[in-house]
Formats: structure tokens, C-alpha cells, sequence
């Protein structure tokens, strides 16, 4: 029997401690169109993507990130999932919203929210492209943040805030708005990433809320071994590492390395591929 993957609560609801990321899944490699290509040709289909959720859900890993809500072809296959395996799949989604100071806007925006919470999103974390629009350095604040958060409760869903810029989680501390959690770039190589790692991890450690921290493997740019034991190893108990898997067989690998960063031991992994498996320094 599979162990469960360890838990964490945010806002008082059970999260599996690893989330499931959706780039390797909708085509966004950060890499280049024909990786793009070479997913979204693998995973046109609710079906080719249920292998994938099916092996996360196998560990008890339940809990998926990514704007679902605008994105079909991942919501039939989390439903698809759902139906097939007994169980549920809890949503974060990231909603790409307009957050342009006008009424139409607003209106806009309320739709966006909406649509969210029909497809039973649990958190609605805005978009950092959104939500980055309405940071002010000058004076460290998130202006109109709250119109958004308050959209998103009257929805029935939990607020958080899509961070590249760690400002954000430093205002959003400062000031107390209206959020549950954090997503936040946070992987070993610093790719993506605004400042330094050390400053990085200082203001994951300090949040006043749970972070979710994505690109652990930087975007393939480490391999999963260094990219997941650093990520774990460095944010606390309560904190969430997003694993973007482009097969079944790399779910059961990055389960193991990340529950041996967790349980401190080496995982259990075959040792690398070569056309001399025979040498010394591959060990024994």
C-alpha cells in the first residue's frame, strides 16, 4: 500500500503538502514553443491526462493549481479524474482577471470570479500578471486589492495572491489584506526569481500565511533530486511545494524524492542511464 503524502491546512482546509502543477500539462515548458508543442500534442485530451492525476491521486495528493477556470480541456480532465478514481480533486485556480480602475472592468472581473467558483475552485489565488498590476513601491501597498478578495468571498472562496514579485507577500503582510495564502517562485537556481534565493526563503519563512512556492525543478533547468530537496528542506511545515509532472513514471519518481527530503534519508531511485551502466562511478 502507498504511503499518503503528508498535509498541511490552509484557512482550515486539508491540502496535500504537494500540489499538482499544471504547465507539463496545458503546454507552458518555459522552455520553447516546440517543448510547448511536444505537451500539448501528448495531452489534447481528458483521457491522455488522467495517467498523470491518477498517479498523484495515489498518493493521496489531491490538491491541483493553475487557472482551471479558463482552461476546459484541464477541467474535463480533473471531472474525468474525479469520476474515474471515487475521488476528489480540490482546485486552485488562478484566474487571469481585468483589474483596469473602471466599472466595466469590475464587471468583467465579477465574471471572471464567478466562473471560478462554478467549477468549485476552493481557493481563487488572482494571477500574479493581474495581481502585480495593482503593486505600488512607492507606497508598499496593493491598491484595490480588497475590491478582488471581497469578490472572491462573496463567491464562497478562499483569497490568496499569485506572487512573482516577493513584494507582494511582504505588503500583503504589512498591511493585512484579505488573503489566506501565498504562491510564490522559490526553486535552487533562483530561475524566474526577482531577488536572491536567501531573501527569497527569508520572506517564506516570515509569511504570515502558508505559501505555496512553484518552479521547485526550474522549469526542468535541475533535476529533481537537487531542485525537490532543496525545496523541502528550506520552507517550513506548513508550506507546499507545486510539481509539475510530464508522465506517470516522473509522479512515482518525484513522490519518492520528495518523501525522502521529508523523512531525511536517500531516495530509492535507479541510478542514471548510459551505453556503459558498467562503471565505477555510477556506484553500486
Amino acid at each position: 500500500m502507498k504511503k499518503s503524502f503528508p498535509r498541511t491546512e490552509v484557512a482550515g482546509v486539508s491540502l496535500s503538502r504537494m500540489i499538482i502543477g499544471t504547465n507539463w500539462l496545458l503546454g507552458w515548458s518555459h522552455t520553447g514553443k516546440a517543448a510547448d508543442h511536444m505537451i500539448t500534442n501528448r495531452y489534447n485530451s481528458k483521457e491522455s491526462m488522467f495517467p498523470v492525476l491518477d498517479a498523484y491521486l495515489s498518493y493521496g495528493i489531491d490538491t491541483l493549481m493553475g487557472p482551471v477556470s479558463q482552461n476546459q480541456i484541464m477541467l474535463d480532465a480533473i471531472r474525468f479524474a474525479e469520476q474515474k478514481t471515487g475521488k476528489k480533486i480540490i482546485i486552485i485556480d488562478t484566474p487571469i482577471i481585468n483589474v483596469s480602475d473602471t466599472k466595466e472592468a469590475r464587471a468583467e472581473a465579477e465574471t471572471s470570479i464567478r466562473k471560478s467558483s462554478k467549477i468549485g475552485s476552493t481557493f481563487c489565488l488572482i494571477h500574479h500578471s493581474s495581481a502585480e498590476k495593482l503593486v505600488n513601491k512607492g507606497t508598499q501597498t496593493i491598491d484595490r486589492l480588497d475590491d478582488y478578495t471581497s469578490m472572491i468571498r462573496a463567491e464562497g472562496m478562499k483569497p490568496g495572491l499569485s506572487a512573482h514579485m516577493p513584494e507582494l507577500v511582504v505588503y500583503s503582510d504589512a498591511n493585512d489584506y484579505d488573503v489566506e495564502t501565498y504562491i510564490q517562485i522559490y526553486n535552487c537556481l533562483g530561475f524566474l526569481m526577482q531577488v536572491e534565493i536567501e531573501t527569497v526563503a527569508s520572506i517564506i519563512n516570515n509569511a504570515k500565511k502558508p505559501v505555496m512556492t512553484i518552479k521547485s525543478m526550474a522549469a526542468g533547468r535541475c533535476t529533481p533530486y537537487v531542485g525537490l530537496t532543496f525545496s523541502w528542506n528550506t520552507i517550513r511545515d506548513c508550506d507546499m511545494v507545486t510539481v509539475g509532472c510530464f508522465s506517470a513514471d516522473e509522479v512515482h519518481e518525484d513522490v519518492e524524492i520528495s518523501m525522502a527530503a521529508l523523512e531525511q534519508r536517500f531516495p530509492n531511485i535507479e541510478k542514471r542511464s548510459s551505453p556503459n551502466p558498467n562503471q565505477a562511478a555510477f556506484g553500486k
